[in-house]
């Protein structure tokens, strides 16, 4: 069996951007597609409506990008349970309000029992909230997704 891998905002949004100037960006732009290109096949791939919604937004030429990249990906309810954990992880962890969908990915993940949060977001999902988040969740006796960038995939 395949272990399952959630793509957030930001994995369709480096894979199918321009180009960028910034070196390391550049760099990331180029592992994440490189992580498509040659591992997505190994994994059982999800998103979301939420992830799909964030795709559309901004240049239509980019947005339509983003949406064919993620095209045919299995989207992962929105429940109940997905926004009440949502809310309790916006309560417990440092994320701004303006970025309470970071909240939403995390969550759909842990109720799905999803292996791996595949993201580019070290922001504010980074290892230090990642462990706030693994502490809750292990007192709640709830699954802890793995949060990883395409790159972690190539030391597995």
């Amino acid at each position: 069996m395949k272990q399952s891998v959630y793509l957030e905002t930001t994995i369709p949004s480096y894979a199918t951007g321009r180009p960028s100037k910034d070196i390391i960006q550049l760099a990331h732009q180029s592992i994440t597609r490189q992580w498509w290109d040659t591992m997505r096949h190994e994994y059982d791939l999800y998103t979301s409506i939420y992830t799909e919604n964030e795709c559309k937004k901004g240049d239509f030429e980019a947005a339509q990008k983003r949406l064919d990249f993620i095209e045919g990906i299995p989207l992962l309810p929105l429940t109940n349970d997905v926004y009440s954990l949502a809310k309790i992880y916006m309560d417990i962890l440092p994320i701004p309000s303006d970025s309470k969908n970071d909240t939403v990915h995390l969550a759909i993940c842990v109720i799905n029992q999803i292996d791996y949060l595949l993201t580019r977001n070290c922001k504010h999902l980074g290892p230090l909230t990642m462990r706030k988040v693994q502490s809750y969740n292990e007192k709640s006796g709830l699954f802890s997704p793995v949060l990883a960038t395409p790159e972690a995939f190539f030391y597995i």
